[in-house]
């Protein structure tokens, strides 16, 4: 059975996903994420993934910015020992974090979809806009857990291409809207 590949992230309403919380990609408008009101309910999503995460998948940059903070973190401990994978061209094994459980580099998007093909869980791609942006164009991504906040950002990084491609049709797994303005939209790819 096929792994399924599954992007989450947190999205303005303009498709930015990236520096959601803080400005460590030097987006002017970065912490977006922290400037919306807390309400609970709104992050269900990201305790519900949890529970079906087998393995994390990251490109480089985001491995670099959440490894050493996710590591050790308590709310990200039920991650500590999971497989990660993550997806770079040039890192090497001797960059990889220590005590963060397994870590396996993978070269290429065919290595990607050969892990897919392998048996297991479902495998998440947090941030990683670039990369997830190249398997969605790969047609490597199964779902997209989507948190979408009320805000318009004009600039940054899009998790979907902008280019002329194939059209790719969605099917609306689940969605809820919060008082905070935040909608959670989960959607699965159509094969």
């Amino acid at each position: 059975m096929a792994r399924e590949l599954v992007y989450t992230g947190f999205m303005s309403l303009d498709g930015v996903v990236d520096s959601p919380g803080g400005k460590v990609e030097g987006h002017r408008s970065g912490g977006w994420v922290m400037e919306t009101e807390f309400v609970p309910e709104a992050f269900a999503l990201k305790g519900e993934e949890l529970a079906d995460t087998s393995a994390l998948m990251f490109g480089r940059r985001s491995y670099e910015a959440f490894a050493p903070i996710w590591r050790d973190s308590e709310d990200h401990l039920a991650y500590k020992d999971l497989p990660k994978y993550v997806v770079s061209t040039s890192l090497k094994d001797d960059e990889l974090i220590d005590g963060w459980g397994p870590i396996t580099v993978l070269r290429s998007a065919d290595d990607v979809a050969a892990l897919k093909r392998a048996d297991g869980g479902a495998i998440y791609i947090h941030g990683s806009a670039e990369l997830a942006r190249g398997l969605g164009d790969a047609d490597l991504i199964d779902r997209y857990n989507l948190l979408v906040f009320p805000v318009l950002l004009g600039a940054g990084k899009s998790l979907f291409a902008r280019s002329d491609r194939d059209k790719q049709q969605l099917r609306l797994r689940d969605s809820a809207s919060y008082s905070n303005g935040v909608t959670k939209l989960v959607y699965d790819v159509v094969r």
